[in-house]
């Protein structure tokens, strides 16, 4: 079976021959997953940090680890940035878990002319802690020892800046005569694709961030809702970058 991962905040002390899993993560490994003694854990730090570890002691909401290894699992490259234009409703939520499961590495919410859903005061902060607990939760079920970065919600202009700053931008658009398959990918760097709302990208945006140097691609024949575009484009760019 695969070996399950625990979130652990402080790795630091790697010279420890045991560890002790509490807090929630530490309640659901004992309570929920219901784990016991002799079995198979990994903890990581979500910043490439990685301690192997077997059960010695289940307490009543925490267990007790031995540490069998600890390493470093190095940040892929190049770095995959998806700019997602906010949806409508919960499908947010499902293209963070999808790109989150996929091997994005930063995604980042963007208020877009064409979002019907606008992320406005108290309501930001929940759905951003929204999006951040589903790419926690994601990150652990698809056994990742990087985490995500769910960044803070991105005007246009901000978007502009990450494209103009990327060693690669790229912005989805149904109109464009070039193919993302046939995209030139760099070996490193960031690699910023955008993904527009239930309407797309506006001509204003997209004349904004062709001047910011992206590239318009056409990810395929068919038009796909904005939760899933953009975990199919990140599924073409980890497989021909080498990642995949």
């Amino acid at each position: 079976m695969t070996v399950p991962v625990f979130l652990a905040d402080d790795l630091a002390d790697l010279a420890a021959a045991e560890l002790v899993l509490g807090g929630p993560e530490g309640r659901h490994a004992a309570a929920v997953r219901r784990l016991r003694a002799g079995e198979r854990v990994d903890l990581t730090d979500g910043a490439g940090t990685v301690a192997e570890c077997v059960v010695r002691e289940v307490l009543k909401d925490s267990l007790r680890l031995d540490v069998l290894a600890r390493h470093e699992v190095p940040a892929p490259t190049p770095r995959l940035v998806v700019v997602q234009g906010l949806p409508k409703g919960d499908r947010g939520e499902l293209a963070v878990e999808m790109m989150t499961e996929a091997g994005v590495d930063v995604i980042v919410p963007w208020s877009a002319a064409r979002s019907i859903t606008q992320w406005k005061g108290d309501r930001a902060a929940k759905a951003l802690g929204r999006w951040r607990s589903t790419a926690r939760e994601a990150g652990k079920q698809a056994r990742r020892f990087h985490l995500p970065e769910v960044a803070e919600l991105a005007s246009t202009a901000r978007v502009e800046a990450l494209l103009a700053e990327a060693a690669l931008g790229l912005v989805l658009h149904e109109e464009a005569e070039r193919s993302l398959s046939g995209a030139e990918l760099p070996v490193s760097g960031d690699i910023v694709m955008v993904v527009g709302p239930e309407g797309g990208v506006s001509e204003e945006e997209l004349a904004r961030f062709t001047a910011a140097k992206a590239l318009p691609v056409l990810l395929g024949p068919t038009v796909l809702r904005t939760s899933t575009a953009g975990v199919v484009a990140a599924a073409v760019l980890l497989t021909r970058s080498g990642r995949w």
